[in-house]
């Protein structure tokens, strides 16, 4: 049985996936809930959206603020009953331009980990006793740590792991718990990668996948499936064969675009 979705809260809704997830829900009779950090951006997307028949909320907001974020969810399931929450947010970093540094680790785990925590909970209860779906962005990278990108690696294996196990904790509750893990997307946060990134596809058909797999309660929406594999072998076999190759991999710039 695959759900369909009517008010739906996305953050980091201002560009990449997030945006491109919006403009695919947005159609009559859907009321969404966008939130993100640069309110130009978030106004353009909404508008977008508001084009194609959508009501549509906005709030320019910052997830690592868990009172706000605690906030804003309730004011929107108040709005209109939530079904689908989508913690999407995060920043990247990497380490070409020499090792992290503290406050670049701690600045990426408050988005990528903290922020989803500060959507995620909130919305538990809210959901609970209906078919209400949980939307965790999580990535391939999430399977094994690079030494290009040690942080933005941790980030997401930890939300990956956590969304996981939710997934069984709130089952009896009717909540439906997917964790995405996208490959290369275009996107302002792979923008600044300068070296080749196999695969590579558009946010639009990334968030045609995104919403297959959520419609369907997909426990773990991973894509490319070739990218996809070598993530998860890379993962799977022991450092001792796998560190050789990680090392030689390329080094991500450090770049905090998110929604």
């Amino acid at each position: 049985m695959t759900k369909e979705f009517k008010s739906i809260l996305i953050t980091g809704a201002s560009s990449g996936l997030g945006a491109a997830l919006a403009r695919a829900y947005a159609a009559p009779g859907v009321h969404l809930h966008l939130g993100a950090r640069r309110a130009d951006l978030l106004a353009a997307v909404a508008e977008s959206c508001r084009d194609k028949g959508a009501d549509v909320s906005e709030r320019t907001i910052d997830v690592t603020g868990a009172d706000d974020m605690a906030a804003w969810i309730g004011q929107a399931h108040q709005t209109r009953a939530l079904d689908l929450v989508i913690a999407n947010a995060g920043i990247s970093g990497g380490t070409s331009g020499g090792p992290e540094s503290g406050a670049q680790v701690r600045a990426i785990f408050a988005v990528n980990v903290d922020g989803v925590f500060n959507t995620v909970l909130p919305a538990i209860p809210l959901l609970a006793g209906g078919r209400g779906q949980v939307g965790i962005m999580a990535s391939l990278a999430g399977h094994r740590g690079f030494p290009g990108a040690p942080a933005y690696c941790g980030s997401k294996a930890a939300v990956k792991v956590w969304g996981e196990g939710l997934r069984g904790d709130l089952a009896a509750q009717g909540i439906g718990v997917s964790v995405i893990m996208p490959g290369f997307v275009t996107t302002p946060m792979t923008a600044v990668n300068d070296f080749a990134m196999p695969f590579l596809m558009s946010p639009e058909r990334a968030a045609a996948i995104i919403m297959r797999g959520l419609a369907r309660n997909r426990p773990r929406i991973a894509f490319p499936a070739p990218t996809s594999f070598i993530a998860w072998l890379l993962g799977a076999l022991p450092p001792a064969i796998t560190d050789r190759l990680v090392r030689a991999a390329p080094k991500k710039r450090c770049t905090t675009s998110s929604g």
